[in-house]
């Protein structure tokens, strides 16, 4: 495989951070060589773990996940029925766990757990950023933050899959569509403590608040809590859950956020450039590689050289 320009600079930076010595570094670039040029054919051919080959989150990660994760859907599940509790399919919610004022606790200690969650998320990437910054291992690249690269993927994905080009973009880490959601889904928890902050805090509001603006105020955050709730439910059970579950090479679940790894052919078709990193930091998976292609031959040597004997006279 010949690598791009891109895909090069982050097998560079990769051996350079690592300190990969120079008989490791030309057996990486060998293995890289020997890989076929269509990632396709590579991605197909490669054997997956259903629970996932190669790691990708942390415990922290996967624990502030689920405590968002288990948060959200129980808030959702006492908060709408609070919010439209005239409605006929919301009394028997409440009733279900004790009535409205019961609602209300549980409501309102769950979202506490959430805060909690947010907090510990906000702390874990600071703490991570700074440690990986100290030692000299932090890129932008790697990380959750937005940047140029991804516009630029999504055209070309799009270009993919309307048929006009024949793979997909090489892709970080963490790909345009995760990046849209983390940040909405950031966007949508910031709204939501500032809107319920506002039901359980009021005078506080009133006090900050320029006068005159208060009541106005808390009628925008009374009708932005449960319809940004909604949303949110919507978006996580049709976009979320479709994207990292139910759509085709994921169905019927991806295990990453139980086990923190994801399946090698995942990260090939869609994190390629993460993949490279993989290859420099593990040499098990450098191993698993190596074999696969001798064994499939999928190399473009062994594709030459069967070329060559097909052409040879009888």
């Amino acid at each position: 495989m010949k690598l791009s320009a891109e895909a090069q600079n982050v097998l560079d930076t990769a051996m350079r951070i690592n300190n990969t010595d120079a008989k490791e570094r030309a057996e990486i670039e060998q293995l890289i060589g020997d890989m076929p040029d269509d990632r396709v054919l590579l991605y197909k051919n490669v054997v997956s773990n259903p629970i996932g080959d190669l790691p990708r989150y942390s415990i922290h990660i996967r624990i502030q996940h689920m405590l968002t994760f288990v948060t959200f859907l129980t808030l959702a599940f006492t908060g709408l029925p609070i919010a439209f509790m005239d409605a006929v399919w919301a009394q028997p919610l409440n009733n279900l766990v004790g009535g409205i004022d019961i609602s209300r606790v549980i409501h309102r200690t769950l979202a506490s757990v959430m805060i909690f969650s947010m907090l510990y998320h906000v702390w874990y990437l600071m703490w991570i950023t700074v440690s990986d910054i100290s030692k000299g291992r932090f890129l932008i690249q790697r990380s959750i933050i937005p940047t140029l690269k991804d516009a630029v993927d999504f055209k070309l994905d799009m270009l993919y899959f309307i048929g006009k080009r024949d793979q997909r973009p090489e892709m970080d880490k963490f790909m345009y569509k995760q990046k849209l959601h983390y940040f909405a889904a950031a966007f949508g928890n910031l709204v939501m403590i500032l809107s319920g902050s506002s039901f359980i805090f009021p005078e506080f509001w009133a006090a900050v608040l320029p006068e005159g603006s208060a009541s106005y105020f808390q009628e925008m955050m009374r009708l932005s809590h449960p319809h940004e709730a909604l949303l949110a439910l919507l978006v996580i059970a049709f976009w979320h859950w479709y994207n990292v579950h139910l759509a085709p090479g994921r169905f019927p679940m991806q295990w990453t956020f139980l086990t923190g790894k994801i399946t090698r052919e995942h990260q090939i078709e869609e994190h390629f450039l993460e993949y490279i990193r993989n290859l420099v930091e593990l040499p098990e998976e450098r191993e698993y590689l190596s074999d696969l292609l001798d064994a499939r031959e999928l190399s473009p040597a062994a594709d030459d050289d069967t070329l060559k004997t097909a052409e040879e006279p009888a």
